[in-house]
């Protein structure tokens, strides 16, 4: 750990730069134990220990030789480091990974390198080695004797090779092209079978670690009889290429040797020398043809070449030696490795262009063009994928999200290699999106329209409002608010209408009346719940729709007046005069009518219902117009009483009635007895109501009295006449048209009274001229009358004579009392 921190600081230093380094670098002895610091990752990443639980700093990779500690940000060992096993015979050994940090999302690329310990000793591949020399053979002759294994480097590697101490046989140590040490043994003297016939010897191999270590392997040299030639390859070095896609059985080389005996000592076979058993499981050797063929299928990305040692040996014992090359070609049979280090998800829909959500390792194991790797993601989509530093390539957002579109997202990233065909691989990533308000709530239709009967119920529906938003939960969740409305005045007075926030329902506040409000307008708005909140109107337009509720209304004739039938007036209503010589399709009056309601309800229709002389008069069915359906004869009764029925075209269809007094006569002289006809029926019906009140005075006691003590204040009471008042001029006009009379244009003298008095034991009513208005009114009648004035000078009558009195009566009757305004005194 001390080593790898100087080197760290080292770097450091002589990088002359405090920002975080793209690649950062340690280095740490192998074999040291679990728990082990390797350095200060956190501080070298800019990162204090504060930050670190929001940073979430982690490390990414396939095999978890380090981990990092989450309280200090310190790496430590986290397993056993063999760099023999992590590296094999490599030179160099180091171990890759990725720090990953959160709140951003950052990457750093992190190397380890695994520093060599003098752990491994060397080793033979065979403890015992045999050899049989001819004692022919002459001194400086080398026999090969192959070499041993250590599996650390550098200086800790083979170093040398000694042989135990004798009279034969020396040792000299070789190095071949690729940099291994191997052993000769080199016969320094003659030897002769005779004196000795073998030979036992210990070689030793050293390494070059403090303290160094060994191995030893057994050397038995057996001496035979002579052979002077040895075998002879025909090549010192064979090479051979060969594809990893080979199938076992391909032929991989042949090697050849010859040798110039003769017999059993030029015989020659072939084998593999000291050759690891890995190597003897890939390949095989025939023995007497020397070719080489192919056991196992080859794997470029295990092992990228082999070295052979091939052995001719002849009948006699003498050997050769040659070296068979293979190297191994890479084929593309290994698609890329996608690997997610960190997803961000739900990603929010609001996300600008180029916000990291997803971070990827790519690996390919093949090499050359077969390991280059090129990434997509597939499909069109929102997203985007960029390469960031080494293999590690970052999803992007490439244009902005919307959740109401695509709540989730399937990308798919594609990575394939440049190899020929290429090879691909896919990874799926779903990426939810999360929802923002950015929808405002839609109402289905711009304006609503309702059509709600008049009368309804309070509390009645009158048709419900939805409004739809787009986004989700409480965003999405619409509530319903009335912001204002016109139904003219009526709609100052109460609101006409409710509305359920809720479910968007309208409801009526009261009962609704066509006749006084046709038709009104509120506006409903809908707003989400959203922060900030979005809403829109809509206008609602509330139809009344008319009922036959109004009757008719008779505006001519009025009904008579209750007053005027109390006080005992001949005139109990409105009447016409018609002349006798009235011919057929002559108006008589016209009926005038009106209904509230609107449409067919209001459509009226007029029918006679009752008359004196059903077939003298005729009555237009929609004008109201009562006619002479015939001319007037002299059998009809002076006095005609029709009844007008007014009815509208509703359902159910209502009606009302108005009554029409018509008096058949030439001149108002020949109506006025008729006219007093009407006035005893109507006493007639006074004395009728007189009996009922005694009657009922009989039965309760009580109130006997009581109508006596109100009789008997009232007669008590002094009478004061009311003032007549008026200024119609049509009115005083009009009885000189009907009158055989002619009047002056000026109107009577202005203010006149009268008064009506009832006696005590009669219920008969007549007038009584009291005030100066009503003598002035009194002469004026009867000087414009020649026959009254007449009568006055002839026999000498007061204006107070019963003749004067029947004057005035018949001259007042012309004139509709109920138009003016009078009090009548019982």
């Amino acid at each position: 750990m001390g080593a790898g921190a100087v080197l760290l600081c080292a770097w450091l230093l002589s990088s002359g730069c405090r920002a975080v380094p793209e690649r950062l670098r340690y280095a740490i002895a192998e074999e040291t134990g679990s728990g082990s610091v390797v350095g200060p990752l956190a501080r070298d990443l800019g990162l204090s220990p504060a930050e670190l639980p929001a940073r979430q700093l982690r490390i990414s990779s396939e095999k978890h030789y380090f981990a990092v500690s989450a309280e200090n940000g310190h790496l430590y060992v986290s397993e056993r480091l063999d760099r023999e096993e992590m590296c094999g015979d490599s030179a160099s050994c180091s171990v890759s990974f990725e720090a990953v940090v959160q709140n951003p999302l950052n990457v750093f690329h992190v190397d380890v390198a695994i520093q060599d310990i003098n752990d491994n000793s060397p080793v033979f591949l065979q403890e015992n080695i045999h050899f049989e020399i001819n004692e022919l053979t002459s001194p400086g002759a080398r026999f090969h004797l192959g070499n041993a294994v250590d599996a650390d480097v550098g200086r800790n590697s083979l170093q040398g090779y000694e042989l135990e101490a004798n009279a034969y046989f020396a040792v000299e140590v070789k190095e071949s092209q690729d940099g291994s040490k191997f052993a000769e043994l080199v016969l320094r003297r003659a030897l002769d079978r005779e004196s000795e016939q073998s030979l036992h010897l210990v070689l030793t191999a050293v390494d070059g670690g403090e303290p160094p270590r060994s191995g030893t392997a057994q050397l038995w040299v057996n001496v035979t009889d002579a052979n002077d030639n040895a075998p002879v390859f025909a090549q010192d070095r064979y090479r051979a290429r060969l594809r990893e896609d080979a199938p076992p059985g391909s032929s991989v080389l042949h090697v050849s040797a010859s040798d110039g005996d003769d017999g059993t000592n030029a015989h020659i076979t072939y084998s593999f020398d000291k050759v690891p058993a890995k190597v003897l499981r890939q390949f095989g050797l025939n023995a007497e043809t020397g070719m080489i063929t192919l056991k196992e299928a080859l794997d470029f990305e295990d092992t990228r070449g082999y070295t052979l040692l091939v052995e001719a040996r002849d009948g006699g014992g003498l050997v050769a030696h040659c070296k068979v090359e293979v190297e191994v070609l890479d084929v593309n049979d290994n698609a890329p490795e996608i690997t997610t280090l960190s997803v961000s998800s739900p990603v929010p829909e609001d996300s600008p262009p180029g916000t990291v959500v997803a971070l990827l390792k790519v690996r390919d194991r093949d090499s050359g063009d077969n390991g280059k790797v090129r990434c997509e993601l597939e499909g069109e989509s929102p997203f985007a994928i960029v390469a960031s530093s080494g293999s590690s390539y970052k999803v992007v957002t490439a244009s902005a999200l919307d959740r109401e579109r695509a709540a989730e997202h399937n990308v798919t990233v594609l990575a394939s290699d440049r190899g020929s065909p290429a090879l691909c691989s896919r990874a799926a990533l779903a990426l939810a999106v999360s929802d923002v308000n950015d929808n405002a709530p839609v109402f289905e239709e711009a304006a609503y329209s309702a059509y709600v009967a008049e009368n309804n119920a309070a509390g009645a529906a009158v048709l419900r409002v939805r409004a739809r938003d787009a986004d989700a939960g409480a965003n999405g969740r619409v509530s319903y608010w009335l912001v204002g409305g016109s139904a003219g005045e009526a709609a100052a007075a109460a609101p006409y209408v409710s509305v359920e926030a809720r479910s968007g329902a309208l409801y009526a506040q009261r009962s609704f009346d066509y006749e006084q409000c046709r038709e009104f307008a509120v506006e409903v708005r809908a707003q989400d719940g959203g922060s900030p909140a979005r809403s829109s109107t809509a206008t609602v337009r509330v139809f009344v729709v008319d009922l036959n509720d109004n009757a008719p209304q008779v505006l001519w004739p009025a009904p008579a007046s209750s007053s005027s039938s109390a006080a005992g007036s001949p005139v109990a209503g409105p009447f016409e005069v018609v002349p006798r010589s009235a011919e057929a399709g002559y108006l008589v009056a016209k009926v005038v009518a009106v209904d509230a309601d609107s449409g067919r309800n209001a459509w009226l229709s007029y029918e006679l219902v009752q008359a004196t002389e059903p077939a003298l008069f005729g009555l237009g069915l929609h004008s109201g117009e009562v006619r002479t359906a015939r001319a007037v004869s002299e059998r009809d009764a002076a006095r005609q009483r029709l009844v007008v029925a007014v009815k509208d075209h509703g359902q159910p269809a209502l009606s009302a009635t108005a009554t029409l007094h018509v008096v058949l006569a030439e001149s108002l002289q020949e109506a006025l007895p008729a006219l007093s006809d009407r006035h005893a029926e109507s006493e007639l019906t006074s004395d009728l109501n007189i009996i009922l009140v005694v009657a009922l005075a009989v039965v309760s006691l009580l109130f006997v009295f009581t109508v006596i003590m109100i009789l008997f204040f009232k007669c008590r009471r002094p009478r004061s006449p009311p003032v007549f008042i008026t200024s119609d001029k049509e009115l005083y006009s009009s009885l000189g048209s009907k009158a055989p009379y002619t009047y002056c244009s000026s109107t009577l003298p202005l203010p006149y009274s009268y008064e009506v008095s009832s006696a005590s034991e009669s219920v008969q009513k007549d007038f009584t001229f009291l005030r100066p208005g009503a003598a002035a009114l009194t002469d004026r009648l009867l000087l414009e009358d020649p026959v009254s004035r007449s009568q006055s000078g002839k026999e000498g009558l007061s204006p107070d004579s019963s003749a004067q009195t029947a004057y005035l009566i018949r001259e007042l009757s012309r004139i509709n009392f109920r138009e003016l305004p009078f009090r009548t005194d019982m």
